[in-house]
């Protein structure tokens, strides 16, 4: 037998190589361990849905500046016995989970969405709203039409604005009609609708909230959206850093208080940080695992975190860094949600689609160095 010999050229960089890579995932390791991160616990009492009522699949949920918790659930998922006990798609509970109000539907003046899907209340009361149907999904008891607009309403439920048109989308350079919408944030600072637009087209549209009228739009890394429509939702089967340079389907937006934008590209597995102009800063990616279902923002002062639904949980990750420095994963905890929101006190909420709905309670900060 020869006796393989290996240059001690050759092994001692790739010694020093292993160990510095060591060292730097054990720096990283230490970090995350070392900071205080927030704590939560299944609240399993939450919600109390009116005995009389049903909900369907809840798609999103939104909280106002009482804490109320706005859930917008898709009737026409229930079972056809259950049908005649659906609750209106917008429905509200207490922080308790006690039951508020409900309304919304069909009305005169507006089209609703065909298949609700985002909800968002803005920093003036009014609530955002929106859907991402497809004519040629397949679902049963929907109509063939795409979503391609977005509904603006009082609290009390009273219609107030329209942006886009159903079935009317002309693609990505369109300024009139949005393609299947995911979710909107309107940032207070400029009174601008971000909307994560979505399932059909694949970028960021800006308007102002309050006429309505476009203002500006970016894709991937701040580059010019194209069309690239369809129905399937298409996954890839492997994933890079930095991944393609479109986006796939834009499920989640949120503007912090500075003005940054974070986007979730759900099929590709990242989330995208701009700036409000749509300058791309950075992005995070996480491959192994699906990543970047929905976000929400922590409540303190600096936002200090960003929540973004993965795996089996939801990961917290540093807002400014972009690294992950931990995972909320209780006991009980439902998965990653579909759309996710925090409250004022830090508690967090969960519409799962076809898993239901959940609040997670903040429990506080976890001791530094455990």
């Amino acid at each position: 037998m020869k006796r393989l010999n290996v240059s001690c050229a050759i092994l001692v960089p790739l010694i020093i190589a292993a160990c510095i890579g060591f060292a730097a995932v054990a720096t990283q390791g230490t970090r995350a361990q070392s900071r205080s991160l927030p704590t939560f616990e299944v609240d399993r009492a939450w919600p109390k849905v009116p005995p009389q009522w049903k909900l369907g699949d809840p798609s999103s949920i939104a909280i106002d500046a009482r804490d109320n918790v706005w859930v917008l659930h898709r009737p026409r998922t229930l079972k056809p016995e259950d049908a005649a006990k659906a609750a209106p798609p917008v429905i509200v509970f207490d922080t308790a989970g006690n039951y508020i109000k409900a309304w919304g539907g069909a009305g005169s003046g507006y089209e609703w969405p065909e298949r609700e899907h985002g909800l968002h209340i803005d920093y003036k009361g009014f609530v955002w709203l929106g859907g991402n149907n497809c004519p040629t999904n397949g679902l049963p008891g929907l109509k063939p039409v795409a979503d391609d607009q977005l509904l603006k309403f009082t609290q009390d439920g009273k219609f107030v604005m329209q942006i886009g048109h159903s079935n009317q989308s002309k693609g990505n350079a369109d300024t009139q009609n949005l393609h299947r919408p995911a979710d909107v944030w309107v940032h207070s600072a400029t009174d601008e609708l971000f909307v994560a637009d979505g399932y059909g087209n694949h970028r960021v549209a800006v308007f102002n909230a309050d006429t309505g009228a476009f203002k500006r739009m970016w894709g991937a890394f701040g580059n010019r959206p194209v069309d690239d429509d369809h129905c399937e939702v298409v996954t890839p089967t492997s994933f890079s850093d930095p991944g393609p340079q479109q986006l796939s389907i834009v499920h989640a937006i949120r503007v912090a208080n500075d003005g940054t934008v974070y986007l979730a590209d759900r099929e590709y597995r990242r989330v995208q940080m701009f700036t409000k102009d749509g300058k791309f800063v950075k992005q995070l990616v996480r491959n192994s695992a699906p990543f970047a279902r929905d976000l929400a923002l922590s409540p303190d002062k600096d936002q200090q975190f960003l929540y973004v639904g993965g795996g089996n949980g939801v990961f917290i990750v540093d807002r400014k860094t972009l690294e992950i420095v931990g995972n909320v994963q209780p006991e009980g905890m439902i998965g990653p949600g579909h759309q996710i929101a925090t409250d004022s006190k830090g508690n967090l909420y969960i519409a799962q689609t076809t898993a239901g709905m959940q609040k997670l309670t903040f429990k506080g900060m976890s001791a530094a160095g455990r």
